[in-house]
């Protein structure tokens, strides 16, 4: 039998997750995740999400049955962290966030011209959306379009105030001009760049010792216009503290154009690659990223 599909948006419904932010209101995130792991992990490890991260960590890392199981529950404990802490984050509560390598974000927001941000399925990205920000120019960030009502709602209404817009991932391709857009005006575009959205073509590179397929899309729309661009991932360090990790990405701008998109995606996954050998058990992607 085939397995189950992974959907990728967040557990439950509209009901479930405003009971969720207000109980967060009131009390502390650590009982939650205690609650997660009794009641909410166990399952998940019967589930779709379970056989990608298994093999993410025994071909990836190398590790015996009995590690990698330990590792793929410490990463759904993990990855039940983080979606607490969306939560928790709706409802009024802050974390502690450090940033490494902010100088880099600050210097490109404070030129006329555009850049581009790259994101990862691992850590909390979101977070970025609520602590690096610019007064100077908008971010435009990407996402996923399917994802459920109540968490975009929230997200639009938090990042309305850091001066953050969405723009969600639509089959009529409609993403396309609006990006296009910000770039033309001097705006700061953030895209995932470890998914393909559906798109025939990619760019081959290695990640943790095996090749991978990355969308061109998002190296594609730096390399057209010149553009600077940043691996931005943020990472869970405690209970209440985060790091977010600022890193530029160099490209030779007077290469070809496909040479250009292959230096910009290696760059990528170098630091990607980086981040999970600081955090191997912030992955995030549940499918079989590696086609093995």
């Amino acid at each position: 039998m085939a397995e189950k599909q992974w959907e990728g948006t967040t557990f439950g419904n509209s009901l479930m997750h405003q009971w969720l932010i207000r109980l967060l209101q009131v009390v502390d995130v650590r009982a939650i995740y205690l609650f997660a792991y009794v009641f909410v992990v166990p399952p998940c490890l019967f589930r779709s999400s379970f056989r990608p991260i298994y093999r993410y960590f025994r071909r990836r890392w190398g590790f015996c049955p009995f590690k990698a199981f330990v590792k793929t529950w410490q990463n759904h404990c993990k990855f039940s962290q983080v979606v607490i802490d969306r939560f928790a984050m709706y409802g009024g509560k802050h974390f502690h966030v450090d940033i490494d390598g902010g100088e880099h974000f600050q210097h490109l927001a404070s030129c006329p011209e555009a850049f581009v941000q790259l994101s990862s399925h691992i850590g909390n990205y979101e977070m970025a959306g609520y602590t690096l920000v610019s007064t100077r120019k908008p971010i435009k960030a990407l996402v996923y379009g399917g994802e459920k009502q109540t968490v975009m709602e929230n997200r639009a209404h938090m990042f309305a105030e850091k001066n953050v817009r969405m723009i969600p991932v639509k089959a009529d391709m409609s993403h396309l001009f609006l990006i296009d857009q910000a770039l033309q005006q001097g705006e700061i575009v953030s895209i995932p760049a470890d998914r393909l959205f559906g798109s025939p073509k990619s760019v081959s590179v290695p990640l943790l010792g095996a090749p991978v397929s990355l969308p061109i899309g998002p190296f594609s729309v730096a390399v057209m216009r010149g553009l600077p661009v940043l691996a931005v991932n943020v990472m869970k360090q405690s209970s209440t503290r985060y790091v977010i990790y600022v890193k530029p990405l160099h490209y030779d701008k007077q290469a070809p154009r496909k040479t250009q998109i292959e230096q910009l995606a290696r760059g990528y996954t170098t630091e990607l690659e980086r981040m999970l050998h600081m955090y191997p058990t912030q992955w995030y992607n549940y499918f079989d990223y590696w086609k093995s």
